[in-house]
């Protein structure tokens, strides 16, 4: 790794040409329609609105349930009894009324900037030792699998937490400084019990563009990528994690969520309207409640979401389009992109595949590049939360799909990044690479600034 720039030096020798008609060399090209990230369900959108936008190949029908969803995701939910008895149900405790509330306009969320704020998107996962009947993290025998820190009237929030961050700094190998954030978690204002030894792992929610795509990857696509022993000997080892699937009551591959940890989007889905709003539903009746208060106030019902919105909903998160790349032929794009590829990043962030079947038949048969594995990898001591999640280890997150990278911040106006949103910008996200990126890391602390500045450009065009 440590004679990429030499590499990348020969081949633009070899491959690019100069500023006037005189010179000899050839232009770098971009591959076929490298620009159609999410295949023929790519939309060529750049403004705020860039992951909101539908599928292009939904039927008519499709189209109409895609709106139906997109209302139950982006309106409040409110306390029962309501007039709006479809709609009701809040709590008794939660972290956000909607799900645009963790995930605003389709968007990533972001560590809150001032104590108290909401409507971040950020969240605390709480688990203590030993696993969970299913297999995994054992939630907190009072607080539950998260800390919520909002309620409905007359009654408490479990919590808050503040926030605190310690400067790392660090240098390039050209001496140029560089100054990374650790952060640091700590509780207040608990309402019950002291927490005691509890393990706490941070939550920023993800922009939802395309995941239903990355449902319709076969499970042997996925599986191709693995090196679990690494034999290849190129100290890349992803492996997969296989979770437990609550509507089958089988075990499955986990696909999403920061540790691969959920089956399906109708899982994920589920999940996170009982997590986070305090919704039951029929696959997850029972109500998230730290005490059994909760018994004596009303509900919205049981469930408190019918199968058939939770399923609307499940299609809109299905069938976000995936905006086209930016720049794609751009020579200095394309430098960074044969930057990317000889440090070594491309070997986790899988840049092209091909979609199999789905019961949503605009998902099928689509190449994408999503640039993922969805494979748990081993990230080093400085990104570990301790965590075990089924198979992942405290250590291990499940490579981050990159499309999209590039327009978070004119959609959601920021550009944290990370599990936790510790990296205030790509280049910190990089520098926080470790375990198997190590050597991808330590090659860009390499590069001169102008090869830097180069693989930063590529990765906004995605």
């Amino acid at each position: 790794m440590k004679k990429a720039p030499l590499t990348i030096l020969l081949a633009f020798i070899l491959l690019c040409c100069g500023d006037n008609d005189d010179d000899i060399g050839l232009t770098l090209l971009p591959e076929e329609n490298e620009a159609l990230s999410g295949g023929q369900n790519t939309v060529f959108d750049e403004s705020e609105n860039a992951f909101a936008r539908p599928a292009p190949l939904l039927s008519n029908e499709e189209e109409l349930i895609f709106g139906i969803g997109n209302s139950f995701f982006n309106l409040n939910w409110v306390t029962a009894p309501a007039s709006t008895t479809a709609r009701d149900g809040l709590g008794p405790v939660f972290n956000s009324r909607s799900c645009s509330g963790c995930h605003f306009k389709d968007g990533r969320g972001r560590p809150p900037i001032f104590d108290g704020e909401q409507n971040h998107g950020f969240l605390l996962r709480l688990s203590i030792a030993g696993i969970s009947p299913n297999g995994g993290p054992n939630p907190h025998p009072i607080y539950g699998g998260q800390l919520q820190d909002r309620a409905v009237p007359d009654y408490t929030p479990e919590g808050g937490f503040t926030i605190t961050y310690e400067e790392v700094r660090g240098e390039y190998n050209d001496g140029t400084p560089y100054s990374l954030r650790k952060p640091t978690y700590r509780f207040n204002n608990l309402a019950y019990d002291e927490m005691g030894p509890v393990n706490v792992s941070p939550r920023v929610g993800q922009q939802v563009i395309g995941l239903g795509m990355l449902e319709a990857l076969d499970e042997s696509t996925i599986l191709s990528f693995a090196d679990e022993s690494d034999l290849d000997g190129d100290g890349i080892s992803g492996r997969a994690n296989y979770v437990w699937d609550a509507e089958s009551q089988t075990t499955k591959l986990g696909r999403f969520g920061w540790k691969a940890n959920q089956p399906s989007l109708f899982q994920q889905t589920a999940g996170a309207f009982l997590g986070d709003i305090g919704i039951t539903s029929s696959l997850f009746p029972d109500e998230n409640c730290p005490t059994q208060e909760c018994e004596d106030l009303p509900n919205g019902g049981t469930p408190e979401i019918d199968d058939e919105a939770l399923r609307n909903v499940v299609l809109y998160v299905s069938t976000l389009a995936v905006p086209a790349r930016r720049n794609h032929e751009d020579q200095e794009v394309l430098k960074g992109k044969i930057l990317f590829e000889n440090l070594g990043c491309a070997k986790c962030h899988i840049s092209k595949m091909t979609t199999g079947p789905h019961k949503i038949p605009a998902l099928s048969n689509q190449t994408i590049r999503p640039y993922t594995d969805l494979l748990l990898h081993d990230m080093g001591k400085e990104l570990a939360d301790d965590r075990e999640d089924f198979l992942a280890t405290g250590r291990e997150w499940r490579t981050q799909p990159l499309w999209g990278l590039g327009l978070i911040e004119t959609v959601n106006q920021h550009t944290f990044l990370l599990h936790d949103g510790r990296a205030r910008n790509i280049e910190e996200a990089i520098l926080w690479h470790g375990g198997e990126a190590e050597e991808a890391k330590n090659g860009f602390k390499s590069l001169l600034k102008e090869d830097r500045d180069r693989l930063i450009l590529f990765l906004g065009s995605l």
